[in-house]
């Protein structure tokens, strides 16, 4: 399996936390969101890379699984691995751990499509992107 990518770490702060005492899921919607810009930008999708070439991504798929509870004041982290690549389009998951107990929190697993954001439509990536997904999957 490929090594993971750590994308993200931060803090569960008390308003992100809803009536029962827990992070709600529109954090670990925004933290997963954030860790999935580090990981494009790793692949060489950064932002002035999908700028210039007018290009972007495109979320069309995700699974979320919410494992155990974050409380305010615990410190998280998110590793990424790419499972899927494709000519046009990635999978990816997200598993966010607890960094005191090591613990699996929620994981997330996404589809993203490359686009074309001048003709809105999906296009292949380009060779350099792909050479480091197979880096990535260890199928260099």
């Amino acid at each position: 399996m490929p090594e993971a990518l750590l994308t993200y770490r931060g803090t569960v702060y008390p308003w992100h936390c809803d009536h029962v005492g827990h992070m709600n899921v529109m954090w670990y919607a925004g933290k997963f969101d954030e860790a999935t810009w580090q990981f494009f930008n790793a692949l060489g999708l950064s932002p002035s890379h999908l700028r210039s070439a007018s290009r972007g991504m495109a979320a069309v798929d995700q699974h979320t699984s919410y494992i155990e509870e974050l409380h305010a004041g615990d410190v998280v982290s998110i590793r990424t691995t790419l499972i899927e690549f494709k000519e046009k389009s990635l999978r990816f998951t997200h598993e966010m751990f607890n960094d005191e107990t090591n613990v699996l929190c929620a994981r997330t697993t996404l589809k993203g499509v490359h686009l074309d954001t001048v003709a809105r439509k999906s296009c292949p990536f380009p060779d350099s992107i792909a050479s480091k997904a197979a880096s990535m999957l260890g199928t260099e």
